[in-house]
């Protein structure tokens, strides 16, 4: 079948059964997931906030900052492949947890920085505590949720990352306020505030989070039967198109190439994320103002990623759906490379934001259409980890050239090639758009005709 005859396909009638289980299963899991995605996205990226005053107490320069924002990433990377596959050993729920209430405690001890060498230690073993999350989530959901599925409930999931800077960016500004209550500066109180909820959630995740669907006692025996038949008629025609052991899949080239992908994305998401506040600070805004103006181009890529995501579901389509954002991305910080004027400056940054969240709500529809079981635990998590140090690369990049120049402007002109990149490999590449919607129909019960 043709890639136009796909995208142009009707939509065949969903059954009541149907309906009523994946309803079950988003009411169950989404809300939840979102949350503990949004914890720790802003435990992952609140220093960006917590270096407008920081950075000035501590006498750091904007590379020691750069050093200390990437260095999450070279310990998330050593640890997402052994993470990612624990997590398939040892259960959703327990290795979720486990996540969760290490970074919550090292997040928090984040306020005891006192030097360069401190800030590193606790930055790497941050990025150690929480390798293994987006991964795992991702396969998590995979076990859930048909192909036909994926891509609006991972913008579902992957909505928390723009929320958390629209609701977390005004509240850190706030947090800074607190300085000087109990003897403590208002950065170590914004690390504390915000790091204590992930270790909570992170106990109730032991006892919330079912691991597979066959477990669910809050599904009805009709609709596990309908769940179970639908995922492992795609999961059957997955293998015999392309069955993959771990070891293959980790040395797939079709791997790498989404790897270098997910690094253009991911470099130009943390370029912007951890230095954005400082740019809109430099206007002349106070860090209460600066929370809320960071805001902005967050709430509007949010906004734009459930758009998005449902017109891929709906048309059958991923890679311009992809590739499209990407340079849109790629334009958008070249654009605010070159202005000088605020006004299109945050105009050129939220198109960017836009581009950013348009792509990472449907990145992952690409390696989960045809990667499944242990290989695909050990192929995600491999494509999150060499992507991710980006998040490295990223806002260094942007440190060094402002430490030379003075401004961040240059910094952002050169990140741009990293999601134009991106966006020519994910237009030049193939994704077998059939294949992921492949498989037998599913055994309905008939009670539910």
């Amino acid at each position: 079948m043709s890639h136009a005859a796909i995208a142009g396909a009707t939509p065949v009638a969903k059954s009541d059964i149907e309906t009523s289980t994946i309803r079950a299963i988003s009411w169950r899991l989404i809300p939840f997931l979102v949350l503990a995605y949004f914890l720790a996205y802003l435990d992952r990226v609140n220093l960006g906030f917590a270096a407008l005053t920081m950075n000035a107490e501590l006498n750091f320069s904007p590379t020691i900052f750069a050093w200390g924002a990437g260095i999450f990433f070279i310990g998330y990377f050593i640890f997402e492949v052994p993470s990612n596959i624990a997590l398939e050993k040892f259960g959703a729920s327990r290795w979720i947890a486990r996540i969760m209430v290490t970074w919550g405690i090292i997040s928090a001890l984040m306020a005891l920085v006192s030097g360069e060498w401190s800030f590193y230690a606790l930055r790497f073993l941050l990025g150690v505590a929480e390798a293994g999350f987006v991964p795992g989530i991702i396969l998590y959901l995979t076990d859930w949720y048909p192909a036909e599925y994926r891509a609006r409930v991972l913008a579902a999931f992957a909505i928390a990352v723009p929320v958390s800077t629209v609701i977390g960016a005004p509240v850190s500004g706030m947090l800074l306020g607190l300085d000087g209550v109990l003897g403590l500066k208002g950065w170590q109180w914004l690390f504390i505030i915000e790091g204590i909820p992930s270790i909570v959630l992170g106990i109730v995740t032991w006892f919330y989070l079912t691991d597979r669907p066959s477990q669910a006692k809050w599904l009805s025996a009709e609709q596990k039967a309908w769940l179970l038949s639908k995922l492992e008629g795609e999961r059957v025609a997955k293998e015999s198109a392309n069955r993959m052991t771990l070891g293959q899949a980790l040395s797939s080239p079709k791997v790498l190439v989404l790897s270098l992908i997910y690094f253009g994305f991911v470099g130009a998401l943390y370029g912007m994320q951890f230095w954005l506040p400082q740019i809109v600070k430099a206007f002349g805004f106070s860090n209460l103002q600066t929370g809320f103006v960071t805001a902005i181009p967050y709430l509007f890529g949010s906004i734009a990623m459930v758009l998005w995501a449902q017109h891929s579901d709906q048309t059958r389509e991923r890679v311009w759906h992809v590739g499209l954002p990407l340079l849109l991305t790629a334009a958008a910080l070249g654009v605010s490379g070159y202005s000088t004027d605020p006004t299109l400056t945050m105009i050129a940054l939220t198109v960017a934001a836009i581009g950013v969240f348009c792509t990472f709500a449907l990145f992952w529809t690409l390696p989960t259409a045809w990667l499944s079981g242990t290989a695909a635990a050990g192929g995600i998590a491999l494509i999150n980890s060499i992507g991710n140090l980006a998040g490295f690369g990223g806002p260094y990049l942007i440190g060094w050239i402002k430490e030379l120049t003075g401004s961040t402007s240059t910094g952002l002109l050169v990140l741009a090639v990293l999601p134009l990149v991106a966006g020519l490999l994910v237009l030049l590449g193939k994704h077998d758009t059939a294949a992921e919607f492949a498989g037998p129909a599913p055994v309905v019960p008939l009670r539910a005709k």
